[in-house]
């Protein structure tokens, strides 16, 4: 697997972290709730996050890649509700429920093109991004159940 390969699959990684960097800011100048217009910020500048490292990758011709040994949690709540309309009234546990579905989307495209390849440098790299993007689905259903759901005195 040459070189050539590589940078092709960080050309793509990168396109698809800018569109999702996009995404989250246009979402957040659409929303008015502030806890999810900060939530949205937080999520475009991981994602910028994820870029710069590919970035780096693409200039050094390879991949420093160091997967995390813990697992993120996968609620599945995404895959079980109904994906809101974007609106600019959306309430905090929509923004979530959106979020989360981008993000599970952008795991599956990781993990798909991981699917793909041989054990290697483009493998390794397409599952440490995969894995980060379940990471973000993660954080969107904890904040997703603690909105839609939230705990009350008793416990």
């Amino acid at each position: 697997m040459g070189s050539d390969t590589l940078q092709s699959v960080i050309d793509l990684a990168i396109q698809r972290e800018e569109e999702a960097y996009n995404f989250y800011m246009n979402l957040s100048n659409i929303v008015e709730d502030k806890a999810a217009k900060e939530t949205l910020k937080y999520l475009a500048d991981e994602e910028a996050g994820h870029k710069a490292f590919l970035v780096k990758c693409k200039d050094q011709m390879s991949c420093d890649i160091v997967l995390r040994p813990d697992m993120p949690v996968d609620y599945r709540v995404a895959e079980h509700l109904k994906q809101p309309d974007v609106k600019k009234n959306m309430n905090s546990e929509e923004v979530f429920l959106i979020a989360a579905n981008r993000e599970i989307n952008a795991h599956n495209f990781y993990k798909g093109l991981a699917d793909l390849y041989p054990k290697g440098p483009v493998k390794e790299l397409l599952l440490r991004m995969a894995n980060e993007e379940m990471r973000h689905k993660e954080k969107m259903e904890y904040l997703y159940a603690n909105t839609a759901f939230p705990q009350t005195e008793g416990g």
